[in-house]
């Protein structure tokens, strides 16, 4: 049963991390030049790897923390309903807090993709 399990979720995780190998050289692929330099392409794509990856290290961390507060705040309202207001207030703060390093982590993947600096030194 569990070796059956292992083999499928095994399956599933090849095939999305294939997936998402591959889909920025499709995407890149319109930007292939007429006369065969590359260079646009490979930046292209690896500009979307980049992004992707920014977006998905800077979402882990927040997104663990935000749990986190979430249990720890059903907790203690559990423990003292009479002090839900404070600790809904405290709650919201510290989630605005760990949401707003998630916010950075998408500015820095969105001027990766949009308004990259490097691109003047690989495409002239």
């Amino acid at each position: 049963m569990f070796k059956k399990l292992g083999n499928l979720l095994f399956t599933l995780l090849s095939s999305a991390a294939i997936l998402l190998i591959s889909s920025p050289l499709v995407f890149a692929a319109e930007a292939i030049p007429e006369g065969g330099a590359y260079s646009k392409v490979i930046f292209a794509a690896a500009a979307l790897l980049v992004a992707g990856f920014a977006i998905g290290m800077g979402t882990i961390g927040p997104g663990l923390g935000i749990g986190s507060i979430g249990n720890a705040a059903a907790g203690a309202t559990g423990r003292n309903p009479g002090a839900s207001g404070k600790i809904l207030m405290t709650m919201l703060v510290g989630m605005a807090m760990a949401e707003s390093i998630c916010i950075y982590a998408l500015v820095v993947s969105l001027v990766v993709l949009f308004a990259n600096p490097f691109a003047k030194y690989f495409l002239g």
